[in-house]
């Protein structure tokens, strides 16, 4: 390997170009292989996996390539491609995309076509170049051509094309560093979402103003549906109105409350008055007796001294 002390001009010059397209990928799309020639410009000796998590020259970033369908891009899919990015201290990661015809022919149909399963990867944070209709099986010649030093990829067997693990050549030649999925999120686990709540969805898009030969919905099923968001509509009326209906009371209410308690209030007060003046000891029986006691007074004479 080239050390520090052995760089020349052309070097510097190479590590300022990689540095500057390293810096390109945050401001803009990831570019893709053949636009950049498919050409590694730095030296590029064979690396041990202990030499690249030591970390190598600035310009001779250890080159992962990960691959994959990344159909209906997800989050699993950024960490599985973090986890390439971050395998070393000094890293370029290269990721492939297989094309629509190997897809379908040796997985199954996808939702996202080539060109938008592309243009995906391009906008990922970790993804430093994108390689277009990339071989199912990886050859010696593909290696080769993008200068590959290690694959990164979960590790549990991936059986396909009458292989029971396509990596399988890969790892024994010591190239494989595995990934770990994650857990509870898939392509497949998407699809199977939409697939069991698809009568939502139909009426959510209808809604939005899609056709129904859009949506590939049978007259009668678009005509399902269109009802079910009438009514939809008109229950979330009648909730609406039952809402204002319960405040409206709910006012009533606490309105009453008051003028219960102030009722209350100067009930009391009322008959604590009435009370003062008329009960067994108030005010009214005093002065009644002091007055009757002065009439008898005035009515009845002296009594002469014996």
């Amino acid at each position: 390997m080239v050390g520090h002390h052995e760089r020349t001009m052309e070097q510097d010059t190479r590590d300022n170009s990689t540095s500057e397209s390293w810096r390109k990928t945050l401001t803009a799309p990831a570019p893709f292989a053949d636009e950049t020639s498919c050409q590694c410009q730095a030296p590029h000796e064979k690396l041990t996996i202990a030499q690249a998590r030591l970390g190598t020259p600035v310009d001779r970033p250890v080159r992962v390539y990960a691959d994959g369908i990344f159909d209906l891009f997800h989050s699993g899919h950024a960490r599985a491609l973090m986890q390439a990015k971050t395998l070393f201290p000094n890293s370029y990661l290269l990721v492939g995309v297989c094309s629509d015809d190997l897809t379908h022919k040796f997985k199954g149909f996808t939702v996202m076509n080539e060109a938008e399963r592309y243009e995906a990867l391009r906008h990922c944070r970790y993804v430093d170049e994108v390689i277009r209709d990339a071989p199912w099986t990886l050859t010696p010649e593909f290696l080769e051509k993008h200068k590959i030093d290690f694959v990164a990829h979960d590790d549990i067997p991936y059986s396909s094309a009458g292989s029971d693990d396509v990596y399988k050549h890969i790892k024994e030649a010591g190239m494989f560093v595995p990934t770990q999925r994650t857990e509870g999120i898939s392509t497949s686990d998407i699809i199977t979402r939409i697939v069991r709540d698809y009568d939502v969805y139909a009426r959510r898009n209808l809604q939005r103003g899609y056709t129904a030969k859009e949506l590939n919905v049978s007259f009668i099923n678009e005509k399902k549906y269109r009802f079910q968001n009438q009514v939809d509509k008109m229950k979330e009326k009648v909730k609406n109105v039952e809402e204002r209906s319960k405040e409206f009371v709910n006012r009533v209410e606490e309105k009453s409350h008051d003028l219960i308690q102030k009722w209350e209030e100067k009930s009391r007060e009322f008959i604590g008055n009435f009370l003062e003046l008329f009960g067994p000891d108030g005010a009214w029986k005093q002065m009644f007796q002091e007055r009757s006691s002065r009439m008898l007074q005035a009515l009845s004479p002296k009594q002469s001294p014996t």
